[in-house]
């Protein structure tokens, strides 16, 4: 008889999963060092999550955010601006920076054809593009394309954050994620 799950070991694990990968990155991920990371077996790994693939997609979906509640209630492009900026110091320290990372690391992956994240990769983008459309509509419902301007400020939010975490560039980089939300809210009135 299987061994039933050990659904707090499971969440301790995913959360040690991310914190793994941001330090060693997941080009390299491999089950041993990563089981001797958190304290158990390649074996037990398997057992909690099937593949090294569903392990990284269950533990990045116990960090995706609400992003309803990001977006919801703006009716102000100036509270989109601030909730906007709120997000990338979020997504750039602290434990948003961590899950970030990895989510990163994930898309990168996921543009390889055939990749096991490519569903993952595809839902995490529309969810943010499809929050972001509405909201811009919200905001300006004679806005004449609101889904390519989400488009265009999820796309470069998320280019910015990556800038950042390869450069460190702090000023230069925070700097143009200004521009770009100045710019792409601008036609928000």
């Amino acid at each position: 008889m299987p061994r039933p799950l050990d659904h707090a070991r499971r969440a301790e694990l995913l959360s040690g999963v991310i914190a793994y990968i941001a330090d060693h990155g997941l080009a390299e991920l491999s089950l041993r060092p990563l089981a001797e990371y958190l304290g158990t077996s390649s074996r037990m790994l398997i057992h909690y999550f099937g593949t090294k693939e569903q392990m990284l997609v269950a533990a990045l979906e116990t960090q995706r955010p609400d992003i309803a509640a990001l977006f919801r209630g703006i009716e102000d492009p100036a509270v989109l601006r601030s909730r906007l900026s709120h997000s990338f110091a979020i997504n750039t320290a602290g434990h948003g920076a961590v899950s970030n990372r990895v989510l990163l690391q994930v898309l990168g992956a996921a543009c390889v054809p055939g990749s096991p994240f490519d569903s993952y990769a595809n839902d995490a983008i529309q969810v943010l593009v499809t929050a972001m459309t509405e909201t811009l509509a919200r905001i300006d419902p004679a806005h004449d394309d609101p889904e390519a301007a989400a488009t265009l400020l999820i796309s470069g939010m998320r280019g910015l954050i990556q800038d950042f975490w390869i450069t460190g560039d702090e000023d230069r980089v925070t700097r143009a994620m200004n521009r770009l939300v100045e710019q792409a809210v601008l036609y928000s009135r």
